[in-house]
């Protein structure tokens, strides 16, 4: 319930496109490249007063402003800006609004609100996987996601035509458009007579259930393994812990709950606690794109590995490395500190793939596979995925029920709710929501 309230204190923004509502308009727009905060509020005329302001804690988030994000604004019809909603993860975004007391701006950071629907497919092989559903439910996110969760567990060349995959996924929608990335559940291939089932992790990677035991812990607990084959042709591929002894006091989270402050923030990375001094190891080799100050996060090192990976590395006591220097995996690049915004001497270790922050565990190894750069190695991976025999039977019902697969032809409506931080006082603009599924 407490969270509920403190939720209840903001803003939240779900509309039409380009929908005049009394004599203000709502728009969405794309993030420039190159653009910072601070030149966004030039940009409207609000004073540099206002960045001044903002925490250490919560300046680093500014720089977490993608380029071509979209977000959200709503202007009076003069164009002044009352407020605008910008995203800086897939759950938190910033809230910028004028005060009604003196026409001031103010700063906050709040949880993204959106709608997350289930919906069903099944698609007949003709080609393959990605193609037939491309065409059979017009979204090339979920195509690519299904053949994501198929690879490694199903031989696409062992397809027939006439072959069959039925799956059901979770979709969030945000202002009636799809926000995020579609997360697949669960899969049935049926390939001739045969049938299987895939469950499909958070990051999008499937598994087939291969054997049962008892879980120690629960009395009659059944306990499912479920595994898939993972190629490993590439020795940087595997990233090793940052430091010798690991112990972990605060995990990865896109939405983290702060008992004491009564508000949300994100965590973008997972802290190690260490003694100050000991030192800090590159997880994989690569190039030192930064070595300085970084608002909060105090002296950092940031490491560009490949095309994909820039690994982060806060609160150190001293930097061993320079800028444009190239380091190896397992090299000292540092030593752990308490500088910037920290309550004691420990690592910050933050992650990002293309550009998003991921959690560093999901790839972190104690030990690396030691092969050679042209040598192929084929293993077995074993995971716990949640809710699988729930996930089947909703796949199975929709089966029996011959419900149609969900085409992304649609224009959602959503209702337009702005409810006044400080006058608390709700209006609901348009009531014309239309369910998606």
């Amino acid at each position: 319930m407490t969270r509920i309230k403190i939720q209840c204190r903001y803003i939240f923004v779900f509309i039409l496109l380009s929908t005049s509502i009394f004599g203000m308009q709502i728009t969405h727009k794309i993030w420039g490249k190159g653009e910072t905060f601070s030149d966004y509020l030039q940009s409207n005329y609000i004073s540099a007063n206002l960045l001044a302001s903002i925490s250490k804690d919560d300046q680093k988030f500014l720089s977490e402003i993608h380029s071509n994000n979209r977000y959200y604004e709503l202007r009076d019809n003069t164009g002044v800006l009352i407020q605008s909603l910008i995203p800086i993860s897939e759950e938190m975004q910033i809230h910028l609004f004028k005060k009604h007391i003196n026409s001031e701006y103010g700063f906050d950071i709040i949880p993204i609100e959106y709608k997350s629907n289930d919906y069903f497919a099944k698609v007949t092989i003709e080609n393959n996987p990605y193609t037939d559903t491309l065409k059979a439910i017009k979204k090339p996110e979920v195509a690519e996601r299904v053949s994501r969760a198929l690879k490694g567990t199903i031989n696409a060349k062992k397809f027939h035509k006439g072959d069959e995959i039925a799956f059901i996924y979770t979709q969030r929608t945000r202002a009636g458009k799809p926000y995020t990335m579609p997360d697949i559940k669960v899969i049935r291939v049926t390939m001739g007579k045969k049938e299987q089932f895939i469950y499909v992790d958070e990051e999008g990677y499937g598994y087939k259930e291969t054997s049962s035991s008892v879980d120690p812990s629960a009395i009659s607990t059944k306990k499912l393994t479920y595994t898939r084959m993972v190629s490993v042709n590439k020795k940087n591929s595997i990233f090793s812990m940052p430091l010798r002894h690991t112990r972990i006091t605060s995990s990865f989270s896109y939405r983290r709950y702060h008992p004491i402050l009564k508000r949300y923030r994100p965590h973008h990375g997972t802290d190690f606690g260490a003694k100050r001094g000991t030192p800090l190891l590159a997880i994989n080799s690569g190039k030192v794109i930064f070595a300085g100050w970084m608002n909060g996060y105090g002296k950092v090192v940031k490491i560009k590995h490949d095309r994909s990976y820039t690994s982060l590395y806060a609160h150190q006591s001293r930097i061993r490395v320079k800028r444009g220097q190239k380091v190896k995996k397992g090299q000292v690049i540092g030593y752990v500190g308490n500088t910037g915004r920290s309550t004691g001497p420990h690592l910050h270790l933050g992650l990002m793939k293309n550009g998003r922050w991921i959690n560093p565990m999901k790839v972190l190894r104690k030990k690396a596979i030691r092969v050679s750069g042209m040598k192929k190695i084929t293993k077995y991976k074993k995971v716990s995925i949640k809710d699988t025999k729930e996930n089947k039977e909703k796949l199975l019902n929709y089966l029996a029920k011959h419900k149609p697969s969900y085409i992304w032809e649609k224009e959602y409506k959503q209702s337009v709710t702005l409810q006044d931080k400080y006058m608390h006082k709700k209006k609901v603009l348009d009531d014309n929501s239309s369910k998606s599924n």
